[in-house]
């Protein structure tokens, strides 16, 4: 029963009695079936029997919250709250109902005076309430949209852990922000190229292993993981590039072709690209007999920064220039250019959430973090940090990244796309930021500096919880050191 027409009663349940009736159990709200034989009293009170509340069929008067018009000259935000407290406390249909007033003296039959309630005289009715969502937080219990109360449920601001989690001394890590020394293998496993050597450090054991020595005459600039397998790539100062099988500690190949340094590496399943400060990419397929299979030319300075993004159509270049190029499959020009940075482009990103998604920083003179879309061409937003920009990763498991900067903060800046919110800005490097990588299972990041530490955070959420601890985070904790 929904309550909004109350039942028949029959005319055994009615009294004509001129002394008020004892107490009694209140009856059905009264309907009269035959107005000829009945003469009440005028005196008689009348019962309804039910105390539950219906917000469509509320007095109004008794709360002095009449739905009827305002004169003009009410006070507009007194008239929008008693409105809102209206709507509040009898429901989202009650503004069209006019309110009841005081039951009118009818005449009845041969003289009598008949008093009879209107209908939707009682201030609460019976009615069967819809049940409501269990996500609704608000306060006036119900769904239905209010002007200017949200009814979303309130999300508690996720909690980014201040201080690194573990601490790792890693002597002779280069202060150069033109390298890329630091990479996180999807086998958990994290490169680091300390001077003439490589080392890898298990981070689920803590073991360190040392991978190689390039002797005297030669140093490490750049390391990278293949997407998958055990592969490493190490490019050196004397312009090779060096491929190790990491699991049995052997180098595999040794590639040629550049003629300076090769600062930048990115993998695209058996394609492998170099960058150098000798301005050239060099595309290399690890399966071909030759060095390299195709030479990318564009950038006028060093080659710093290189990524392929997710689907492996699309490789993005940074270079000393202040430009950033992006490369098809089959390119040897850049089929994009983008000029408006103003400083070196080495950190560079791209979304795993949207295609085309790219983000990018510049260095000192540039301290900006800018979003372009590579399908449409266009330039989207722009975030000047305050400070160069080192690194950009984002994660893959919430529409956030992560930045890493130098001169003059040293800081590490999580941030949440696309509003460019800050959830957390972390500190205790003392030297530029200019290493970062993150975690196979995403939510721990590594960062590095030239004060000769690694720093692991915990600063992204997991796939399913948010509360769920890294295994990563969970192996050790304290400062250790890497060699």
């Amino acid at each position: 029963m929904d309550g909004t027409t109350p039942p028949s009663t029959s005319t055994s349940d009615i009294t004509t009695s001129t002394t008020p009736p004892p107490p009694k159990t209140p009856l059905k709200n009264h309907l009269i079936p035959n107005l000829n034989s009945y003469h009440p009293s005028p005196s008689r009170t009348i019962y309804s029997d039910r105390f539950i509340p219906s917000r469509s069929s509320s007095n109004f008067a008794l709360f002095n919250l009449s739905p009827s018009s305002h004169s003009s000259t009410s006070d507009d935000s007194t008239n929008a709250y008693t409105a809102l407290l209206r709507t509040a406390l009898f429901g989202p249909d009650s503004a069209g109902v006019v309110p009841p007033v005081t039951p009118d003296k009818l005449s009845g039959i041969n003289g009598k005076n008949l008093q009879i309630n209107p209908p939707n005289c009682n201030i609460f009715k019976f009615k069967t309430e819809t049940r409501k969502s269990l996500h609704s937080l608000s306060p006036f219990g119900f769904d239905d949209q209010l002007p200017g109360v949200s009814h979303s449920p309130v999300k508690t601001p996720r909690k980014v852990p201040r201080s690194p989690y573990k601490v790792l001394d890693a002597p002779a890590l280069q202060d150069d922000f033109y390298l890329n020394l630091v990479d996180w293998s999807s086998h958990n496993v994290l490169a680091v190229g300390l001077g003439n050597c490589v080392y890898l450090w298990h981070a689920s054991s803590s073991k360190v292993v040392k991978l190689c020595d390039l002797g005297i005459d030669d140093s490490v600039c750049s390391v990278g993981w293949a997407q998958r397998g055990t592969h490493l790539a190490v490019g050196t100062s004397n312009g090779k590039l060096q491929i190790w099988d990491a699991s049995r500690c052997k180098r595999v190949r040794t590639m040629e072709g550049h003629r300076l340094r090769v600062g930048a590496l990115a993998w695209s399943t058996s394609l492998l690209s170099s960058g150098s400060r000798d301005k050239s990419i060099l595309q290399r397929d690890i399966r071909a007999q030759e060095d390299f299979v195709s030479k990318l030319s564009g950038h006028k300075s060093e080659v710093c920064g290189l990524k392929w993004s997710y689907d492996n159509r699309e490789l993005a270049s940074g270079g000393n220039d202040n430009r950033l190029f992006v490369w098809n499959q089959h390119s040897t020009q850049p089929v994009l250019k983008y000029c408006e940075h103003t400083a070196a482009v080495k950190a560079i990103a791209w979304s795993p959430h949207m295609h085309g998604l790219l983000a990018s920083g510049g260095g000192t003179a540039d301290r900006c973090i800018r979003f372009w879309n590579t399908t449409t061409n266009s330039h989207l937003s722009c975030m000047d940090t305050g400070s160069q920009v080192c690194n950009l990763v984002w994660s893959k498991n919430v529409n956030e990244l992560v930045s890493t900067h130098g001169y003059s903060q040293n800081q590490i800046i999580v941030w949440r796309y696309p509003t460019m919110s800050k959830l957390a800005t972390l500190t205790g490097h003392t030297y530029r930021v200019l290493y970062l990588a993150i975690s196979p299972d995403g939510q721990t990041i590594v960062t590095g500096a030239g004060d000769e530490t690694l720093r692991f955070w915990n600063v992204f959420p997991s796939p399913k919880s948010q509360n769920t601890e890294s295994e990563i985070g969970a192996s050790s904790l304290g400062r250790t050191q890497i060699r």
